[in-house]
């Protein structure tokens, strides 16, 4: 079109070769970290999740609080806060299944550095979602302790670790039977160990309690399992045609015994 306009003559023409540019649709995005969307700012943002807007959002997602030294917030992992602040380990807070709780936003967690296909093919789900969706994407940081030229490796390894689970969450699946939730996770091969090792966050730890670190580790072992069967129980779950109820019978019709609704 702005080929055919580029001759305007008239001033209709030239005020359509203006506003060319605005005509086609446009893919914006709200960008916050972690501490926004997990912390100060969560109050906006469930707000946005929980209703019927088309907004997509992106959370970078580094665990830490980057801009002010890394320090604990609850979107942190057990085994860092238990350094930072000598409390109890505490499981790190899942915004994915929260945002999933409502049933209505497209959510997905992404990590490109272990599945390039899989966060591209989440941007393009969410942007197309007609609601408000929202990717959580793992990022790594100038804070986690090491060069950051690996930093592609060390995504990888969160993944296979157990430590970061990708998945996608699209409730326009439901109107065709499936299930919404798509685990795009394998099974965990590496152990955790060799993830958190490589950050100065969880090898601070090992340094200055080396006893306490070894414990530590077998419940991260432990919770990366659970938190992967969790994930796909949910994913392995049948689609709402195959789940849907039978039919109650029609009016006059006798009622089937207790056996034998019990054996069907």
């Amino acid at each position: 079109m702005k080929k055919g306009l580029a001759k305007a003559g008239t001033d209709k023409e030239k005020q359509l070769f203006s506003a060319a540019d605005y005509l086609i649709k446009r893919s914006v995005w709200i960008i916050g970290g972690d501490g926004w969307a997990y912390d100060i700012g969560y109050g906006g943002l469930d707000h946005v999740i929980a209703s019927d807007k088309k907004v997509n959002i992106l959370v970078l997602d580094t665990e830490v609080y980057s801009n002010t030294g890394g320090r604990c917030r609850n979107r942190r992992p057990w085994r860092h806060r238990e350094v930072r602040r000598r409390r109890k380990p505490l499981g790190k807070k899942d915004l994915g299944m929260m945002a999933m709780a409502y049933g209505t936003a497209y959510v997905a967690r992404v990590a490109f550095g272990a599945n390039r296909l899989q966060t591209i093919k989440a941007f393009s789900e969410a942007d197309e979602y007609p609601g408000p969706a929202i990717i959580i994407a793992y990022s790594h940081c100038i804070n986690h302790g090491y060069d950051l030229r690996k930093g592609i490796s060390q995504q990888r390894l969160a993944v296979d670790s157990g430590a970061w689970t990708l998945f996608r969450y699209n409730p326009s699946l439901k109107a065709q039977g499936k299930n919404p939730l798509i685990l795009d996770s394998k099974e965990p091969t590496a152990d955790i160990g060799d993830y958190m090792y490589n950050e100065i966050r969880f090898r601070a730890l090992k340094q200055v309690g080396p006893e306490r670190a070894a414990q530590l580790l077998e419940v991260a072992r432990r919770d990366a399992k659970e938190r992967y069967s969790y994930y796909k129980y949910l994913a392995d779950r049948p689609g709402a045609s195959e789940a849907a109820p039978a039919a109650a019978p029609a009016a006059g019709a006798a009622a089937a015994p207790a056996s034998a609704a019990k054996g069907s």
